[in-house]
């Protein structure tokens, strides 16, 4: 099967982007986050063969952007994001980005011929 008859859904950078944003936010740089996260929004909302992870894109990015705007307009901010973000809601963004990125593996291999 060559690349020009393959139907299957292919955005690397977004499978790159979930599995690096989770990473990045267990590992203490959420900042830097911000940017593998609206990489996975645009990229699938950009592209129709991922309309499957429309959902999960979007619950990825309004917990991403709910922990940076209480970071932002909270009244005792600490020094980066990483601190101000509660544990649980660091696991729920972790949770969220490694969902897209299975998902996007399994509607890989169910497109499979």
């Amino acid at each position: 099967m060559t690349a020009a008859t393959d139907t299957r859904p292919r955005s690397l950078p977004v499978v790159i982007s979930a599995w690096s944003a989770a990473v990045l936010v267990a590992g203490q740089f959420a900042m830097v986050a911000v940017v593998p996260v609206t990489i996975v929004l645009v990229a699938v909302f950009r592209n129709a063969h991922l309309r499957a992870l429309r959902w999960w894109a979007a619950a990825l990015g309004a917990a991403y952007a709910a922990g940076l705007a209480l970071w932002a307009i909270g009244p005792d901010r600490a020094p980066s994001l990483s601190k101000n973000l509660h544990p649980a809601h660091e696991v729920v963004i972790v949770v969220l980005a490694v969902a897209v990125a299975v998902a996007y593996h399994v509607i890989r291999r169910r497109s499979r011929p």
